[in-house]
């Protein structure tokens, strides 16, 4: 099967970039649900109308939400979609109650999105044909604050920076990679400089700042390394700093090797970083400092204790997920040994084994979460065929990869799959929605759960597998 066939026919061409800064026809927040006998319901709102503005401020985001609606008396305009027409209303609520309403989506006056021209842009880097949306740049300062993703503060405004310092929009996740003008600019184009500016501006505000680098070899490490670190350990406004290595795909001629390809050169990094963690211990009482896993998975290294990642600020960048997973782990085989033993006989009583699906990177974290517990079965690592380059996590599995490197024969197997690979739609990456990907996988025998993949989580979605076989 060729891994790059499937293409659904919604994906045909790159995402309409510009039409994210485009103002929407309808403004304002569309109202996704509202709860019945709310403040909401009682005004009469309904889903499919839309609020258009808060306390006389016209509503573009959360943020406005959030900060107007924080009182118990709140007037807004609201838009019905059957006749175009807009009603003032007032919403009253009880101390503690919510307003009722749900807003589609955090952001209603379009994305922000990115300016920069940075070498290592992982959009820059996918296969053509896939779905429009997973082409488009974000680069919101809204969304880092309201969900935490990292921006580069290179397309604010002064407005947008009053903003951030007059309402708190702390912390702000933001992409630094580099101090050094000059580095800068090379890895991110013209505008690099704004966003140092506007990151100086928000610390002499006091905003929190979590701080990321994409680690390039023979660019941003070495000597460029040494001085961010040092920069940073000025500012103690930034509480933390993740370092995550350069990730590539098949899909350009920039890149041909990263840390995941030199072992020696992932530990210098680990060993550079090192005396900056003790550092930050000792005058901050944290580490701050937080390499991703995949340092530690390339250069042979032991991950670090849990107490070193300073409570998980930047797990969802791939920060301590490997530790929380083998901690989860040894605790869960110790408090549940009776249960684990209980579902590992009843699935040799039925002649049945788990077959557990993880990308490659963590094939060796889930194997060992299998081993001791006990389980029949084992875990299969798909290759990432379809990115190629070094992409190597679970998340970004694809479905043409899985159906070629799962086995044709699958009956008596209760497979595992992880829900990570999909997103709100049902979809992978490749265009498979996950009842087309159930349905092959069944075909071949197989039943298939998709479930978890944290350590408990995974267990428990075994559990219901087997008592789903008894209905």
């Amino acid at each position: 099967m060729s891994s790059v066939q499937h293409v659904p026919p919604y994906a045909r061409e790159r995402a309409d970039y510009a039409a994210t800064h485009a103002p929407d026809a309808q403004i304002g927040a569309l109202v996704a649900a509202v709860r019945v006998n709310s403040p909401a319901f009682d005004a009469g709102i309904e889903a499919g109308m839309r609020v258009t503005h808060v306390n006389g401020e016209a509503l573009a985001d959360m943020i406005t939400w959030l900060w107007e609606a924080s009182d118990d008396e709140v007037e807004l305009v609201v838009r019905d979609p059957r006749d175009g027409t807009d009603a003032a209303c007032t919403l009253e609520r009880l101390p503690g109650e919510d307003w009722g309403i749900s807003f589609d989506g955090a952001v209603f006056d379009g994305m922000r999105t990115c300016v920069n021209a940075c070498t290592f842009c992982f959009m820059h880097m996918l296969p053509p044909r896939m779905r429009r949306t997973l082409y488009i740049r974000d680069d919101d300062y809204r969304l880092s604050f309201l969900q935490g993703n990292f921006v580069t503060l290179t397309n604010l405004s002064d407005d947008d920076v009053d903003r951030i310092i007059t309402h708190r929009l702390s912390p702000m996740n933001v992409s630094l990679h580099a101090v050094s003008p000059e580095v800068r600019r090379r890895l991110m184009g013209r505008n690099a400089q704004r966003g140092m500016e506007v990151l100086e501006r928000l610390i002499d505000a006091g905003i929190e700042i979590h701080a990321q680098i994409v680690l390039l070899p023979g660019e941003n490490d070495g000597a460029e390394l040494e001085r961010t670190l040092s920069w940073c350990a000025e500012r103690p406004a930034i509480t933390s700093l993740g370092i995550v290595p350069l990730g590539y795909t098949r899909f350009q001629k920039r890149f041909a090797a990263s840390f995941s390809d030199d072992p020696a050169a992932a530990k210098a990094v680990i060993d550079q970083v090192r005396p900056y963690q003790e550092r930050f211990r000792s005058e901050r009482g944290s580490t701050t400092v937080q390499l991703s896993d995949e340092f530690y998975l390339d250069a042979g290294v032991e991950v670090p204790p849990a107490e070193h990642y300073d409570g998980y600020p930047q797990y969802y960048d791939g920060i301590g997920m490997i530790r929380s997973y083998l901690d989860e782990t040894d605790v869960l085989v110790e408090r549940e040994r009776g249960r684990l033993d209980h579902i590992a006989q009843t699935l040799c009583d039925r002649s049945l084994s788990v077959l557990v699906v993880s990308g490659t990177a963590a094939r060796e974290t889930v194997s060992r979460l299998v081993s001791l517990a006990n389980i029949p079965g084992r875990v299969c690592a798909v290759e990432n065929r379809y990115f190629g380059g070094n992409v190597d996590v679970t998340g970004l599995i694809c479905g043409c990869d899985l159906l070629e490197q799962l086995p044709a024969e699958l009956h008596g197997v209760m497979l595992f799959v992880p829900d990570v690979m999909f997103n709100a739609d049902g979809l992978t990456l490749d265009g498979y929605h996950q009842d087309e990907l159930e349905a092959e996988l069944v075909d071949r025998g197989a039943r298939v759960f998709i479930a978890p993949t944290m350590p408990e989580a995974l267990i428990d979605a075994i559990e219901r597998g087997l008592a789903a076989y008894n209905v």
